[in-house]
């Protein structure tokens, strides 16, 4: 764990899955959220910064980068919360660039959550043009998912693992998962969440990400975010439950250690956790994050 001051400090995540040696993409997305408190923003700001910039990272899945699903489309999902209960997301939106964007401006309507052609609707209407978030790198992905069976749809996760058969391992095939924030601006907490989803899910799929409590949690005790397989992360309430062991005076790097063994062994899982006494990450498969105190 690393200790916190009164400075402002943003941690950030690529993903569970992503490759630690690309954590200069969680490091640079931390810069950004810094500076956005440095301009005189708050903390929710800055976990928007820095999400937007793991977004706008081609290397990571969410954005511009983002998974394509079975039929060759991309759906997203992206969250925001504060230490003040203040939460918003969108889910299977598609075509845009930074949908933890279109999630913030959301804070400002009665509405919580906004979904598909909703939410992508709602994204025109705020002025968010439209984009293809299409990459070469996640077409060859779905290439190689695609060429291993004309059913693939039917298989499980630990099937296709087994039955995997190219050099290219197959969790880099399928890329890795959902990339997020927390920041601390001295006063309050918030966190953001943003995610291109998986290939071998059915179109319109949700997962953990939008869902208050599931992919992340934010309150005046601290910001709790999640990554992994989001069904099971969803199922179990992690976030929020990872939070209540803040309230219960557990450090940051004990509640990541909490989150990790608390779903079954099989099971993706990264975490990051902050507080006002520090942060911590940790995830089963490997992942790049990083955290930063301002002026550090």
């Amino acid at each position: 764990m690393i200790p916190l001051t009164n400075a402002p400090a943003v941690v950030c995540h690529a993903g569970s899955g992503s490759n630690p040696a690309n954590s200069d993409g969680p490091r640079n997305a931390c810069l950004a959220g810094l500076d956005a408190i440095a301009r005189g923003n708050g903390a929710l700001d800055a976990a928007i910064a820095a999400t937007q910039f793991l977004e706008d990272d081609v290397r990571f899945n969410a954005g511009t980068g983002s998974n394509l699903r079975l039929d060759g489309t991309i759906q997203m999902d992206a969250s925001c919360m504060t230490s003040g209960g203040d939460f918003a997301a969108v889910a299977a939106i598609e075509r845009v660039r930074n949908p933890v964007a279109v999630a913030k401006r959301l804070l400002g309507t009665p509405q919580i959550v906004l979904v598909a052609d909703g939410a992508t609707a709602f994204a025109r209407r705020c002025g968010f043009a439209d984009h293809d978030p299409v990459t070469p790198a996640a077409q060859s992905r779905l290439r190689k998912v695609l060429a291993v069976t004309d059913t693939l749809g039917e298989w499980s996760r630990s099937e296709l693992e087994r039955a995997w058969n190219y050099d290219t391992p197959l969790r880099e095939a399928l890329g890795c998962d959902t990339v997020g924030s927390v920041a601390w601006d001295g006063k309050g907490f918030a966190s953001s969440l943003s995610t291109g989803g998986t290939t071998t899910v059915l179109r319109g799929r949700v997962g953990d990400v939008p869902l208050p409590g599931c992919g992340l949690f934010t309150g005046i005790h601290g910001a709790i975010v999640a990554t992994g397989d989001g069904e099971y992360i969803a199922r179990s309430l992690l976030a929020y439950r990872a939070y209540a062991e803040l309230e219960r005076g557990r450090s940051p790097e004990q509640v990541v250690q909490w989150a990790l063994d608390e779903l079954a062994e099989g099971v993706d899982i990264g975490v990051i956790v902050m507080n006002q006494t520090g942060f911590a990450g940790g995830a089963r498969r490997g992942m790049a994050w990083h955290g930063q105190c301002g002026g550090a």
